[in-house]
């Protein structure tokens, strides 16, 4: 798990195979079909790891922030941004290499997308929106503004600092569920 957490974010899921995963774990390929029976098995088991440590994070800091909708957002955000930047491979596995993948980690990406709208819908539920909006819509569209965010900071030849990183997300956030 230790060596595919390293290869899948870099050089990525398309340029590792399972020779280079058993030689830089130091294991033989038997070992290695022993405990997943492919390179997308093990990429899946790798995301929903990455997926459900940061749910619990920002559970979390949701359940300890003060019930306001501005600070559950800050609260929420700034936890899952830091998070998730805190190691540069779990935000590659969460937010490129689970899109290059295809439809190897469709139904994963799927189901985490999921759990996470989940949460901002139960954050922000004693708070009324603006207009007379979908909720769980509204969620779907704060993850898919914070998922390209994140895209840009892996990306980014100037890299935005996380604060400002985190500022901006939060801006974005509170507006859409205002």
């Amino acid at each position: 798990m230790t060596a595919a957490y390293t290869l899948y974010a870099k050089p990525g899921f398309a340029a590792t195979t399972i020779e280079r995963l058993c030689s830089e774990a130091r294991i033989s390929n038997r070992a290695f079909y022993e405990c997943f029976g492919s390179r997308e098995e093990l990429l899946q088991a790798l995301h929903e790891r990455c997926v459900d440590e940061s749910l619990a994070a920002v559970s979390k800091a949701l359940q300890e922030a003060p019930n306001a909708l501005g600070e559950r957002v800050k609260a929420g955000i700034r936890t899952y941004i830091e998070f998730t930047t805190a190691d540069r491979r779990r935000a590659r596995i969460m937010h490129v290499e689970v899109r290059r993948s295809g439809d190897v980690l469709a139904l994963s990406r799927q189901r985490a997308v999921a759990s996470f709208a989940r949460l901002i819908e139960e954050a922000s539920a004693d708070f009324p929106l603006a207009a007379p909006l979908n909720r769980r819509l509204v969620s779907l569209g704060a993850i898919g503004a914070l998922q390209e965010l994140l895209i840009e900071w892996l990306h980014a030849e100037d890299q935005p600092e996380i604060d400002e990183l985190a500022e901006v997300a939060v801006h974005i956030v509170e507006r859409i569920l205002r």
